[in-house]
């Protein structure tokens, strides 16, 4: 049997009596924030309810009022966790394809260049990508929820944390799909229609294979230092390739090829600039 916590004393903390939408909002934003900053362990024992109430700034009366029991807490949270995971990296993205565009302009020329091109873009993109992972708090508790939702027992909670994570995780690859349709269509590249396969399936392999190597640099770290000075795949010179930038590209290049149908002019190259500048706006 649940114990009953104990009976909520003292004042508020506010004057005005916060709606239980406000209250739920306020504690599951509080608890989301202590273990973006400290991370998540399986059994969530790090977040106490108390410290909840005090960071939400809510009273403890409302608090227990709406949740009488602690463990109807913890059911809300990781529901609420799983339902806002998988947090994405935009903009600093953008800023590197930019980057690399302006240094190579005159890579778009020709079928070769454009190949260099766009596994440049991979090579530096993949390894801004995983170092912005591997320190990332909520990417951290991201993957540490799918361990929380493996330890859960079987029933109406497990449901929906699997439910959450599921659409998450659909959110997730969705994105990086459209991601790479539109990078692979602006520097000329399609599927391979040999394989007739999606860049939905293409992003399933990426994801999985960039969370597979920060998983592993969290307890072997020469992961996310290990550098080799090669021209892999075609590429134009030799230069650093971390492990994400190899593991990225060799999937990749295993999924695209040069599309015989894509014209280069003036017309093209104004066409990718708006392209990553529509990508870079507020609202994306």
């Amino acid at each position: 049997m649940r114990e009953r916590p104990p009976a909520p004393t003292g004042l508020g903390r506010r004057n005005r009596r916060l709606s239980d939408q406000e209250t739920r909002d306020r504690m599951l934003r509080a608890a989301i924030d202590m273990i973006n900053r400290t991370g998540l362990t399986v059994s969530l024992d790090q977040i106490r309810f108390e410290d909840v109430i005090r960071d939400a700034d809510v009273s403890r009366s409302t608090a227990y009022r709406h949740w009488p029991y602690k463990d109807l807490f913890f059911s809300d949270l990781v529901k609420e966790l799983a339902r806002s995971a998988s947090p994405a990296i935009i903009s600093d993205e953008i800023s590197l394809i930019k980057q690399v565009l302006s240094e190579h302009l005159d890579w778009l020329e020709t079928p070769q260049l454009r190949h260099s091109l766009i596994l440049e873009l991979i090579r530096r993109l993949a390894l801004l990508d995983f170092q912005s992972i591997l320190a990332s708090p909520e990417w951290r508790t991201y993957l540490a929820l799918h361990a929380t939702f493996s330890g859960l027992s079987k029933g109406e909670l497990r449901d929906h944390v699997q439910a959450a994570l599921a659409h998450a995780e659909a959110g997730h690859v969705a994105l990086v799909a459209r991601a790479w349709h539109q990078i692979a269509g602006l520097f000329g590249f399609r599927l391979r229609p040999e394989l007739a396969t999606s860049f939905e399936t293409l992003a399933t392999l990426l994801s999985a294979t960039m969370r597979g190597l920060v998983i592993t640099a969290l307890s072997t770290p020469e992961v996310a230092t290990h550098l080799t000075v090669a021209s892999p795949f075609g590429a134009a010179g030799k230069d650093p390739w971390s492990l994400p930038a190899i593991g990225m590209a060799s999937i990749a290049m295993a999924f695209l090829e040069p599309d015989p149908t894509a014209e280069w002019d003036d017309q093209r190259l104004a066409e990718i600039h708006r392209t990553l500048d529509a990508w870079a706006a507020p609202d994306r």
